[in-house]
């Protein structure tokens, strides 16, 4: 790998630690150019690959974390979390995602993961992503999911 300040085309690793769930790796490095020596740390983790996301209309586009990143940051607007928190819960929701077998999963089971996810992350980012996913057209489905999000009567 290479040195992100000088560009030296070699470094080595100091030390590796295993994370917390045990799917992935965090490296301590160094560049052994003798003159830099800049220390840096990167992130070795499994990735989706050759996975297709089926949408409603039936046409298949292949996985991207950008997107599930991006809409999970529209529901996490302006709420109380780290972005260790963060790609911990992009993590657990793709690990979630390899579990389907196949190489191919719908767009309703994607939300159906990431509103189970969110459930337990923040409850208001999953209300939120829950009424665009639902599309929800009233204040009744509003009710209805905090309802069974609190388990009380409104």
């Amino acid at each position: 790998m290479r040195c992100p300040v000088c560009d030296y085309k070699s470094t080595k690793v100091i030390d590796s630690r295993l994370s917390q769930d045990g799917m992935a790796v965090r490296r301590r490095r160094e560049c052994e150019k003798a003159r830099c020596a800049f220390r840096f740390s990167t992130q070795e983790e499994v990735e989706l690959m050759d996975c297709a996301v089926v949408k409603r209309n039936g046409r298949r586009e292949p996985y991207l974390r950008e997107k599930l990143e991006s809409g999970l940051k529209k529901s996490l607007e302006k709420r109380p979390y780290t972005q260790n928190q963060f790609h911990s819960l992009v993590h657990n929701i793709e690990r979630e995602i390899q579990k389907v077998r196949g190489g191919e999963i719908t767009s309703a089971q994607v939300g159906e993961i990431v509103m189970q996810q969110l459930k337990g992350f923040d409850k208001v980012a999953y209300i939120r992503f829950a009424s665009v996913y639902h599309s929800f057209e009233g204040l009744e489905m509003f009710e209805k999911e905090l309802k069974n999000l609190s388990g009380k009567e409104i």
